[in-house]
This record gives C-alpha cells, structure tokens and sequence, in this order.
C-alpha cells in the first residue's frame, strides 16, 4: 500500500465538495473543500517549520477546527501526530516532549512555555498564533 490515510480522506474530501464537514456554532460552517484546503495549508506551514516525513509532532490545543485541520496537516505531512493532554501541567508536557523528541510543538500561547529546546508554534481556540500565521 502506498497511500497515507489522508490520501484516503482526501479522495472523500473531493467527492463531498461543498457538503458541510464541520458545524461551528457562532462561525461559518466548513465545507469539506475547505477544510482540506485548511488542512494542505497545515501541512505546507508544517513543512515550513522544517517538519519532514515521519518526525512528530505533539500539539496540546483547545478543541477546535483549527485542531482537526493540524491533525489532517500531520497525516498529509507524513508526520505523526502526538496529542498531548490540554490538563497537563507544565512538568508533564516537558517530559512528553523530552520522551517523544518531536519535530515541533503547537500548542496554545500558555502552554507553549513548557521547559523544552523543541521548536514551538502557537495555536489558540480561534485558531490564531504563530502556527496560524505560518
């Protein structure tokens, strides 16, 4: 087999077009073309930020869209993707990036001072930060 699982969900992504993917309350709902034109930018910042295949990323952010479509990033990437539990204190999150050595770390703005010499990119709830901008 030589496609990755997002190969898989962007052939879905395609045939569903402009249907809604995800409901947002209190935003505009995402279709399933944008959210894997969200999810190919993900991707392409994550490449930016010098992840290559196969590095990890470990992300701890709020559920959101904007968390699916790093998720979705990862796996298009080629990255593997280490969720890191938002309660966590910042001990614990220094000992998961220590553990896991990954390629970079997207977390909220708090968190993102966890103990650590890994690149870190910030991503909030509303889906902005340095990752965003990237």
């Amino acid at each position: 087999m030589t496609e990755n699982l997002y190969e898989r969900f962007e052939l879905q992504f395609r045939n569903a077009g402009t249907r809604t993917s995800l409901h947002l309350p209190g935003r505009d709902d995402w279709s399933y073309s944008e959210l894997q034109d969200r999810a190919s930018r993900a991707a392409g910042a994550l490449a930016a930020l010098g992840v290559k295949p196969g590095d990890r990323v470990a992300t701890q952010t709020p559920k959101s869209p904007e968390a699916v479509a790093l998720y979705l990033g990862c796996l298009k990437a080629g990255a593997v993707h280490v969720p890191l539990n938002t309660a966590y204190t910042a001990t614990e999150v220094a000992f998961f990036l220590d553990d896991a050595e990954p390629a970079l770390f997207v977390a909220d703005a708090e968190a993102a001072h966890a103990e650590s010499d890994v690149p870190t990119a910030t991503l909030d709830a509303e889906g902005s930060g340095t990752f965003a901008d990237a």
